[in-house]
């Protein structure tokens, strides 16, 4: 059972469609959560989710504090767990965080028009998915990016790494069994650090 861990929707538990996700067990996504408020601040943030699934990691963004989040999946059965799970977590929200779930491939959404300057990103493709598509997809993804943003993107242990393109800074990866998440600041447009 998927749930939201922490913040104002905390404990919610989420809808999950049968074997059409592989939802980031509670264990990663709250690693993932941890490292990633070391890095940078989810209060006011905007949060772009792709590869969705249950919207599981978006949506325990809003319920720690991000200003908008859009979560984009192409499978008919997870868009409609998705919007499901989009109007579950926003009532509890005293924030009134903009939360957008769309239908369609990540490919055809990034090369829309960015509705904002995103300052998170997460990338949790299926195991499967081609590397080299992958690999594309963070190219394209630079010109959503506001500088500093930080991308996660999570890949099976024994399959290829990605490959950040210019522009981005990796940080240190980290395997939790099964599961590697890899991460990366965006530095392209923003001043070397000190």
């Amino acid at each position: 059972m998927t749930r939201i861990i922490a913040g104002e929707a905390g404990s919610l538990r989420l809808a999950s469609p049968h074997r059409v996700t592989r939802p980031t067990s509670d264990r990663v996504r709250e690693a993932i959560f941890s490292r990633l408020e070391s890095l940078t601040d989810l209060e006011g943030a905007s949060v772009l989710d792709l590869f969705a699934g249950t919207g599981a990691l978006g949506l325990e963004a809003a319920s720690r504090g991000a200003a908008a989040v859009w979560l984009v999946d192409n499978h008919p059965g997870a868009h409609t767990v998705v919007s499901t799970n989009t109007a579950l977590v926003a009532k509890p929200l005293s924030h009134a965080p903009r939360l957008s779930a769309t239908k369609a491939s990540v490919a055809v959404f990034l090369e829309s028009t960015p509705p904002a300057s995103m300052t998170i990103v997460f990338l949790d493709p299926p195991y499967d998915y081609s590397a080299a598509a992958l690999d594309d997809h963070l190219v394209t993804l630079r010109s959503w990016l506001a500088p500093d943003a930080i991308v996660m993107v999570e890949r099976a242990t024994k399959g290829v790494a990605p490959t950040f393109p210019e522009g981005y800074d990796p940080l240190a990866p980290k395997a939790y069994g099964d599961t590697t998440v890899y991460w990366a600041r965006f530095r392209n447009g923003s001043q070397p650090p000190a």
